[in-house]
């Protein structure tokens, strides 16, 4: 039988980067795969979840760097990642307000009287003053605002999902932004004891205010979570919430509002990492509580990653995000390559994931601006303060598989993977299939040195592809009978890096670490 695709686009990327999306030509079909091969069979009768796409944060400190950019260098670094004829990136994840990536000096929120007075009605609402991308604007308008206006021009199909670090000092218990604390639950602000007069409602409708001062600026909200890290009381903008506390503010307080105002706004619960959650989920929020939310949002800074199958197989219905990861320039080829391309871009997306934020999409050559104080974090693509020169790292390629060969929409099909976590044993696969009848497939190779593989698509053909993939590194292939984005990176520019301050210990790759467990994933 054959039944082969018109067009193929085959692209290699090493994990050293010595190979960069590089284009080759489609390999011929063969009548048996190739000795010692791992055998990937591609089936498309097999469908799983669908896929919403892949994109990064953009930070105060992200933003600030894009938008000194000159007009011509930003022009070309977003057209690069957000056009869906270039790469496509689909998500964005937005900070409400300060957190620990911002190049402002003062922290803020958007409704900032004096701990001790109330703004029950939220009149000192404010996502900033000025014009938005001004010298002298303020808050959010300064530069997140401005350039995620032009991003939205450059896709407004845009899906941005936003997450507050801290709520208004006034409404938390401490009366600061930072070191955590928690909303005065159980208060009361204005004049009586009725649903509105709750800290927890005034809170609730200053999500709504946001939707609403963005959606002025021309910027729509796809979805929401309560609070990033609920469980970290860090030194910069933070706020605790319990599993339990998170449920009860959405289904009594949050998503009520929501329908009344916004209900095509999605909710995610939780928005941190999944070494807290010790229990099957349905211990923290039951049933009815959970009809509150659409899907489940998570970082992977700590294992072990299976306690996600402890939200999965009790809310099969759930989306799944995971909205936060990022690299270290001090990080291996290795580590690095586990952290994005097999932890995340393969045995997360084998398991469901709908939709990938990595943190901030751009960091300068020392990792600043950040108030966490330290250098060495490292964004998808690396931005010279001083010149405005960008370098693509290996987050940008992770992000640029799983958005420009697949498009948003698509769903995920069977395949095959010898890897049972994504980063050790042998090749591993992810499989898409679109409206169009397209396929695409990525393969992952967990180990240092080249291996081969042989590709086989169920109902297609009954012939096989034989490929080498590189070290620590993929290989995709778009197979469609219509047009495809056959799109390059951009070179990158020359600059030095200058991470230095690193030492940092809380960021470790899959496998490594004293919070590792040997068979976390397995």
């Amino acid at each position: 039988m054959s039944n082969e695709f018109k067009n193929e686009f085959w692209t290699a990327t090493a994990g050293d980067l010595s190979q960069k999306r590089t284009p080759f030509d489609a390999p011929d079909y063969t009548d048996q795969p190739a000795d010692g091969s791992a055998k990937i069979v591609v089936d498309p009768v097999q469908k799983f979840q669908d896929w919403l796409g892949a994109g990064a944060a953009i930070t105060d400190s992200t933003a600030k760097l894009i938008w000194n950019q000159s007009k011509e260098q930003r022009s070309q670094l977003l057209h690069e990642l957000f056009d869906p004829e270039q790469g496509a990136f689909s998500m964005i994840r937005v900070p409400m307000a300060s957190c620990d990536f911002q190049s402002q000096d003062e922290y803020y929120s958007y409704d900032d009287v004096p701990f001790g007075e109330h703004d029950h009605d939220l009149e000192h609402f404010s996502i900033g003053t000025g014009t938005p991308g001004a010298a002298d604007a303020t808050k959010d308008l300064k530069y997140i605002v401005p350039v995620l206006q032009e991003i939205v021009k450059i896709n407004p199909a845009i899906k941005i999902i936003s997450s507050p670090w801290s709520g208004p000092a006034w409404l938390k218990n401490t009366g600061h932004l930072s070191q955590g604390g928690h909303l005065r639950f159980g208060e009361y602000t204005g004049n009586g004891f009725a649903h509105k007069d709750h800290f927890e409602a005034v809170y609730a409708n200053y999500f709504v205010k946001y939707i609403d001062a963005y959606a002025s600026y021309g910027i729509p909200i796809y979805g929401l979570t309560i609070q990033n890290e609920p469980s970290n009381a860090a030194k910069w903008p933070a706020m605790i919430w319990t599993f339990k506390q998170l449920a009860e503010f959405g289904y009594k307080y949050l998503r009520p509002l929501l329908d009344e105002t916004h209900p095509d706004v999605k909710l995610y619960y939780w928005d941190g990492s999944l070494n807290v959650l010790d229990k099957p989920l349905s211990a923290y929020i039951t049933p009815q509580e959970a009809s509150a939310f659409d899907g489940f949002a998570f970082h992977t800074y700590d294992g072990p990653y299976t306690s996600l199958f402890k939200v999965s197989r009790e809310y099969p219905n759930w989306k799944l995000a995971m909205t936060e990861r990022r690299c270290l320039y001090s990080d291996t080829i290795e580590d690095a390559s586990h952290i994005m391309f097999g932890l995340i871009g393969n045995w997360l997306v084998r398991n469901g994931l709908n939709f990938i934020t990595l943190w901030n999409l751009a960091l300068d050559e020392r990792g600043l601006p950040n108030a966490a104080g330290s250098t060495g974090r490292r964004g998808v693509v690396t931005i010279d303060h001083k010149t405005g020169k960008v370098q693509r790292n290996l987050e940008y390629y992770m992000l640029r598989n799983l958005s420009q060969d697949i498009p948003a929409g698509a769903v995920r099909i069977g395949s095959s993977s010898y890897s049972p976590d994504g980063y050790t044993g042998g090749i591993s696969s992810t499989a898409f299939l679109s409206d169009d009848g397209s396929i695409a497939v990525q393969l992952y190779n967990p180990t240092g040195k080249e291996l081969p593989a042989s590709l086989y698509i169920n109902g297609h053909s009954t012939k096989w592809q034989n490929v080498m993939v590189p070290a620590w590194g993929t290989v995709t292939v778009h197979k469609s009978n219509g047009t495809m984005n056959e799109s390059a990176p951009r070179p990158d520019e020359e600059f030095e890096l200058n991470p230095t301050k690193l030492g940092l210990s809380d960021d470790k790759a899959p496998g490594k670490g004293i919070n590792a467990k040997k068979n976390d994933l397995v």
